[in-house]
Order: C-alpha cells, then sequence, then structure tokens
C-alpha cells in the first residue's frame, strides 16, 4: 500500500537512487543522447562516461522524457494506492521536463500538482527530500507541495564553470551569454535566480573562482542551520575540498553531501564544474507561496 502522497522527480535532481527508494520516491529519468544514441539519465550512462564524450568531443544533446513516462508514473502511483502525486522538477526556463509532466498530469486518474522548481541538481534534490519526508510523516497533498516550494523558495545556487562553451552549446546560458567576448581571460561564476542561469561574478583564476564559491555559501548559509550540497562533474577532489572547509566555516551546518552532478546536467556544464547548493532546514523554513487550487495546472 503506498503512502497517500507519491512523489515523483526527474533526474536532474542528482539524488542517490537508493535514497529515493527509501523515501518512495519516483525518479524519470531524462536522456542523454551521444553520437545518435539515446540513453536513460543515470541509468544508461553515468557522469564519468559522459565527461569522456566531452572531452573527446564527440556529439552529445539532452532531452527531456516524454508525457508517456509520467503517464505511466502517476498511474503507477494510483495503482499502489496513491490518493494524489506532488511531482516536483528541473526549472520549466531550463528543460521541458516541466510542461511534459503537466501534460501527463492532465489526465492522471489521481490529482497531481506539478511544482517547478526553478532550479536543477540539489537545487532541485533539496525540496524533493522536504517533500518526501513530509509525506512520509503524513502531511496533506497541499501541505506537501507548499514544503516543495517553500524549500525550492529558499535554497541558494552558486556554480563556477572552467569554460562557457558547453552551456553555449546547449542553449542553457541565459543571461551568462554577455560573459562569452571575455570567457578566455575569466573563470566565470554564475547562480540561479529566477529559474535561469545568470551571471554573478568574473573571477580571474580557478583558485580565486573557488574561494569566492566557498564564500558565497557561508554567506548564504549565514547563522541557521542548514543542509549543503556540493556538486562537481569530474572533479571530486576539488568538490571534497571545498566541502572540508564548509565544513569547518559554516557554523550551523545540518548536514553536507558531495555528489557528482546527474550526467544530464554535466552536458551542459562540462568537466571541471563545482557548485553549491545552500538551504535551510526544514523548521528554518520561510512561508511558501500558496499551491494553485487546481491539482492538475495547465501548461504555461
Amino acid at each position: 500500500m503506498s503512502q497517500p502522497v507519491v512523489v515523483v522527480t526527474d533526474s536532474t535532481s542528482s539524488l542517490d537512487r537508493a535514497e529515493a527508494a527509501r523515501l518512495g520516491v519516483t525518479v524519470i529519468p531524462l536522456q542523454v543522447v551521444i553520437e545518435g544514441r539515446t540513453l536513460d539519465d543515470s541509468i544508461q550512462i553515468d557522469a564519468e562516461g559522459v565527461a569522456a564524450a566531452l572531452r573527446a568531443r564527440s556529439p552529445v544533446t539532452t532531452s527531456r522524457p516524454a508525457p508517456q513516462r509520467f503517464k505511466d508514473a502517476y498511474e503507477a502511483a494510483a495503482a499502489r494506492g496513491a490518493a494524489s502525486v506532488v511531482s516536483i522538477h528541473i526549472s520549466g526556463d531550463m528543460s521541458g521536463t516541466v510542461d511534459a509532466a503537466r501534460i501527463a498530469a492532465k489526465d492522471a486518474p489521481i490529482p497531481v500538482d506539478v511544482v517547478d522548481s526553478g532550479s536543477l541538481a540539489m537545487g532541485l534534490g533539496f525540496p524533493v527530500l522536504a517533500a518526501a519526508e513530509a509525506a512520509r510523516r503524513g502531511a496533506s497533498h497541499d501541505e506537501v507541495a507548499a514544503v516543495a516550494r517553500a524549500r525550492a523558495d529558499a535554497t541558494k545556487t552558486y556554480f563556477y564553470v572552467d569554460t562557457l562553451e558547453y552551456l553555449r552549446r546547449g542553449g542553457r546560458i541565459g543571461s551568462a551569454a554577455s560573459l562569452l567576448g571575455s570567457a578566455l581571460a575569466i573563470k566565470p561564476l554564475l547562480h540561479i535566480t529566477q529559474g535561469t542561469i545568470a551571471p554573478l561574478e568574473k573571477v580571474r583564476t580557478a583558485g580565486r573562482a573557488i574561494a569566492r564559491l566557498e564564500e558565497l555559501a557561508v554567506r548564504a548559509a549565514g547563522d541557521t542551520p542548514a543542509d549543503v550540497a556540493v556538486h562537481h562533474l569530474a572533479a571530486a577532489a576539488r568538490a571534497a575540498m571545498v566541502a572540508e572547509h564548509l565544513t569547518e566555516r559554516i557554523p550551523a551546518l545540518a548536514g553536507i553531501r558531495v555528489l557528482e552532478v546527474a550526467p544530464v546536467v554535466g552536458v551542459h556544464v562540462g568537466p571541471g564544474m563545482l557548485g553549491v547548493a545552500i538551504t535551510p532546514t526544514l523548521t528554518h523554513l520561510p512561508p511558501s507561496h500558496p499551491t494553485s487550487p487546481s491539482p492538475n495546472p495547465q501548461p504555461r
């Protein structure tokens, strides 16, 4: 028998599949396309495989899941006895994934609230974990959706890339395109704001960029309990160093995890990427925006 509210997300959340399964979260994979071969993200291709393909300059693209995959997930939740679904996904300004979920939600056999996290990686993963924990505690459908939105609104994400080239190729560069003219002379620091990738600062060296990334994370965490995720692609040693420094510098650190971004995210950021997501613990979340009165909202 399923719990009354089931949480669904997508593979850009970078959640460990064992953790997702333990919390009852269904993860829908996006696709990575390498030299014309379509592979399910984190199932048929891993981050190491994507990094190798990028270094070899193989043609690599990504695609959203088909609405049918969401439809199947919603129907499976209903078949297990769920009363409703909260489906939480990567920013709609970065991917068509959330629209695919909304298309499927219109014909779902149970109410589905599709939440656009406005982010990706653990900027999405933290809201998913918070919603899943709320669902496990017996929270109502509206409460689970509200927790997801509140955590998404409160989470800050900063990242560093060795080059903007991969973001440019994938069309995910947003307003950071303004940095392209000087890309050879800088190491860009970026952040996610209003669902898009935007430039934050121009830094001259990788070492200074990483130091500044840490400073931003410490400032964002403040003095209240916070969870932190350090992301990377093919930069495990750097990520471990950042995590060690943040563990020492954040006074009210509730938890920290180091993880490689999902392969489909790695396609767009490239090897060497470092990112930090900072979110307040559940007891320190601000009020969320009200949930939509319609359980199956129409695509934007």
